[in-house]
């Protein structure tokens, strides 16, 4: 498998986005596959948009989705030249600021635009190590070739399970840490709820965290797409120290609201395929209960 993994990081972008599009042909027009939810969410999501643009919305995320992944096996094998031309960072100063000044930073992004590249990118771009928190895959071989191929400059790859453990390790060291903070957490995880995109939506609440331990400025990661296989990227301090006690919440707060700002400028490069919305906020889930219970008894 690892062979086959590594093929791919050596076909040229121009071949590899026809596989991409039979791949969004085969998933979205035949096998219609997790298409049930993701209309489902769009539609919750995006109220004032007409049942035509949400549709248009849903295949084109197939479609984004499908050349996010062949970008990523080309980006896996790209010079830092290349990826440099195709992700133009467009304020740097903005992290070269904060290693002048001695500090460590918290990048924060989600599954937006060209998320595999932007790692890289950051790599190439700055000359910095950034260590990333990231879910070991259960499969050792794609989860070996990932590590490698996400690595390649200079990048640190955290299993999220060792994390707390690492930062605690590497606490006098000057580091940049990037988490891709749009995930859900398990229910029995420690969260922080807001309404994003009219809706009650669970947030992890480390990154807040994270920036007072290190007394880092927290930096929001906005990528767009520019054109096929091209990508701008603008950096956004979100909060910086000295920070205030309950201002981890201040931070989530502000990153969800970053990102809804990208969402509804360019709905279809998010991944909505990641089902956000797994479960409901505890009291929205006990007056459901509640309505089903009285309309049951009448």
């Amino acid at each position: 498998m690892q062979l086959l993994l590594k093929m791919l990081t050596r076909t040229p972008l121009a071949l590899l986005y026809p596989i991409g599009w039979i791949a969004y042909f085969v998933a979205f027009r035949v096998l219609r596959w997790r298409c049930e939810y993701t209309e489902r969410d769009i539609a919750n999501a995006l109220p004032e948009r007409s049942p035509a643009e949400r549709a248009e919305i849903l295949r084109q995320s197939y479609l984004n989705a499908a050349d996010t992944m062949m970008e990523a096996f080309w980006g896996f094998g790209a010079s830092a030249a290349a990826l440099k031309e195709r992700v133009v960072i467009e304020n740097p100063e903005v992290i070269r600021r904060c290693q002048e000044a001695g500090q460590s930073v918290v990048l924060l992004t989600a599954h937006y635009a060209n998320w595999e590249w932007l790692l890289l990118a950051a790599g190439v771009h700055f000359g910095i190590p950034i260590d990333v928190v990231y879910q070991q895959q259960r499969v050792s071989a794609i989860d070996t070739f990932l590590h490698e191929a996400r690595s390649r400059f200079g990048s640190s790859l955290i299993p999220r399970e060792e994390f707390v453990y690492t930062l605690m390790a590497r606490a006098g060291q000057l580091r940049t840490y990037a988490l891709i903070a749009d995930q859900t957490p398990r229910p029995e995880h420690p969260k922080f709820w807001t309404r994003f995109l009219h809706q009650d939506t669970a947030f992890f609440t480390g990154a807040g965290k994270i920036a007072r331990f290190l007394d880092a400025p927290v930096v929001y990661v906005a990528m767009r797409r520019v054109g096929r296989g091209r990508y701008a990227v603008h950096l956004d301090v979100l909060a910086g120290p000295p920070y205030a006690h309950g201002e981890d919440e201040m931070i989530v707060e502000r990153y969800a609201a970053a990102l809804e700002r990208e969402i509804r400028a360019s709905p279809a490069d998010w991944l909505w395929l990641q089902k956000k919305w797994k479960y409901p906020k505890p009291e929205a889930q006990v007056a459901a209960m509640t309505a089903a219970a009285d309309a049951g008894s009448r």
